[in-house]
């Protein structure tokens, strides 16, 4: 197999093993979620607290903000995956196709979230998801002007 091939190849398993992330993120029961976003916060609060000490906080608004930026990010991540594997295979548009799946699974993403225990569909979830896809396409473009120049 050349690396070509190998490379599409694995770029297709990322996308697949990154959206079984988000998958199993979605299906935690509120609870659960919650507990892994409030060791999160308190890691972050330790970090913060070194750098700046007596920062104040509300815990409640900050893990609030670690749960949001954990939606963004997640899908900023299945942005550029997305986009690399359209690219590769000279999809045309592929920059708008890629934002339009992660959309299509953001939505069904939430959808999911419906039906698990205590957890609900948000459409501002949604808007997170998305904007968190659009800001990996437009840095995975960045990359790639970058490495041309170079």
């Amino acid at each position: 197999m050349n690396n070509k091939k190998m490379l599409k190849g694995l770029s297709y398993i990322a996308i697949i093993l990154w959206m079984i992330l988000i998958f199993k993120f979605s299906s935690q029961p509120a609870q659960q979620s919650g507990k892994l976003s409030t060791v999160i916060t308190k890691i972050s609060i330790k970090v913060i607290n070194k750098v700046n000490p007596n920062t104040k906080f509300d815990i409640v608004r900050f893990d609030h903000i670690i749960r949001k930026n954990a939606h963004f990010f997640i899908y900023l991540v299945l942005g550029i995956l997305v986009m690399n594997v359209l690219k590769r295979i000279g999809v045309v548009r592929y920059k708008s196709i890629a934002l339009l799946i992660c959309i299509i699974y953001a939505i069904s993403d939430e959808l999911h979230q419906f039906f698990v225990p205590s957890r609900g569909a948000g459409v501002k979830d949604v808007l997170i998801d998305s904007a968190g896809a659009a800001m990996g396409i437009l840095m995975g473009l960045v990359v790639d002007k970058i490495r041309k120049r170079v």
